[in-house]
């Protein structure tokens, strides 16, 4: 039996272990909690366990070290809102309509902004998010954080299955920003950013210890560290990456914050803990030595940290080189919670328990937009790059590629190998046109 085989063979038996552990879960009541938090703009390289030496993570840390680090974890997007949308949805940002950044509903230059983008005001409402999902299975639902799916009332958190929302509903670089709990405004535009992430964790712990006595989901995305940086009087002027390190590590604290909690009501042995970025590092930040930033489809725009941590069912302190993206953190909640999978749309994302758990991906490839146009795709070791605009200064009006990057042997797509395999380059262009030929009868139409 070859390696892929073998493990694939074990994800088979640990994924079975896992339907028995979960349907006596189900049967006793103690369905698994979900606790999903994701940073703004973190780079790949900007936490310590996963090489940064500026930056200090130690309940980051903590976590990799309870749970599973993952190198080859991908956000559905370069940027903020269509990254959010394929993670809460489970589908190719594509799908859902939202392609591009949404801009607060009351400036005046938003209409036309959303014209040009081919963008309406938010997510579809005919999306069915992993909160709307959840709630049928009995779960209580909570979001703490950054929205941006959409400002105006129907398009808000507590109208896409969340109970309860604490947040900004879109960048803090935007205006007017007002600080929202549910659908009420309580603190007026401009807030106050640098205590943004403390108001967010004394919520998040607080509604933990209101709702740790029935299986909940709680969604916590982090406003920073997205331009402008921001941190509070405690931890301001602490790191050795300037500002922006002090935003990741008030981050981490709380993270800290938030296991805390989780030990303190005795449900961290019942919780699956996920933490991520949206995308890569903007301006400031590390991509962790790959190549591109924020709104680029190379690695250092698309590939995020990914941590795990679920005790007893994903192993302690182990690492997976296999390929996800953070669309598959759909299906793996609503596999965990026993809900079902929608069955009138397509769902891209897949279980990765098994593959948290030491087995295989579940994906062949992963397709990389940029807006609505696919750019390039990842299959095994290889990713192949289409002709596109280029994006340094000189040459930004030039095309550049196609390309094709053997990952194995430079990580940082530095060299195209298109001569020394075009086989497999002919073979990925045409999975391209193919996938784009599939894709095209499943975009909604607004």
């Amino acid at each position: 039996m070859d390696r892929r085989k073998f493990i694939g063979a074990t994800a088979g038996a640990v994924g079975g272990i896992m339907l028995e552990s979960g349907r006596a879960l189900a049967q006793a009541n103690q369905k698994p909690n979900i606790v999903i938090i994701m940073a703004d703009d973190l780079g790949y390289g900007d936490l310590s366990s996963y090489g940064s030496e500026a930056v200090r993570t130690p309940n980051l840390d903590r976590l990799a070290t309870e749970g599973v680090k993952l190198t080859e974890f991908f956000a559905s997007a370069p940027v903020c809102s269509p990254s959010r949308a394929g993670l809460l949805t489970g589908r190719y940002p594509v799908r859902t309509g939202t392609t591009q950044v949404y801009f607060p509903s009351r400036n005046p230059l938003t209409p036309a902004i959303h014209s040009v983008v081919r963008l309406g005001p938010g997510m579809n409402p005919r999306e069915i998010t992993m909160a709307q999902a959840l709630k049928p299975a009995g779960y209580a639902t909570c979001c703490i954080g950054k929205w941006h799916l959409g400002d105006m009332k129907r398009y808000r958190p507590n109208h896409r299955g969340f109970d309860h929302y604490l947040g900004l509903l879109y960048s803090n670089d935007m205006t007017p920003l007002p600080l929202y709990r549910n659908d009420e405004i309580i603190e007026k535009s401009p807030v106050d950013q640098n205590f943004l992430t403390r108001k967010y964790t004394k919520e998040a712990v607080e509604w933990i210890g209101e709702n740790h006595d029935q299986p909940f989901l709680l969604y916590f995305p982090h406003t920073f560290p997205h331009q402008p940086l921001h941190a509070s009087p405690e931890f301001r002027g602490r790191s050795d990456a300037g500002l922006y390190g002090d935003c990741v590590e008030e981050v981490d604290w709380s993270v800290g914050e938030v296991l805390k909690a989780l030990d303190r009501y005795g449900i961290a042995d019942n919780t699956l803990v996920f933490f991520t970025s949206d995308n890569g590092p903007w301006y400031q930040g590390s991509p962790g030595g790959y190549r591109g930033r924020k709104g680029e489809t190379f690695d250092g725009g698309m590939k995020v940290p990914g941590i795990a941590r679920f005790p007893g069912v994903i192993p302690a302190g182990s690492t997976s080189d296999e390929m996800s993206m953070n669309f598959d953190l759909f299906a793996t909640a609503l596999t965990l919670a026993g809900a079902p999978l929608p069955d009138d749309r397509p769902i891209d994302g897949r279980d990765i328990m098994p593959m948290l758990a030491g087995g295989p991906s579940p994906h062949e490839a992963l397709y990389y937009y940029k807006g609505r146009k696919l750019q390039s795709m990842r299959m095994g070791k290889f990713k192949y790059r289409r002709r596109t605009v280029g994006y340094t200064t000189a040459y930004a009006p030039l095309p550049q590629g196609p390309m094709l990057f053997n990952l194995e042997d430079d990580p940082g797509e530095s060299y195209n190998v298109m001569d020394k395999f075009p086989d497999v380059a002919k073979k990925m262009e045409a999975m391209m046109r193919d996938w784009e030929a599939t894709m095209a009868k499943g975009v909604p139409r607004r």
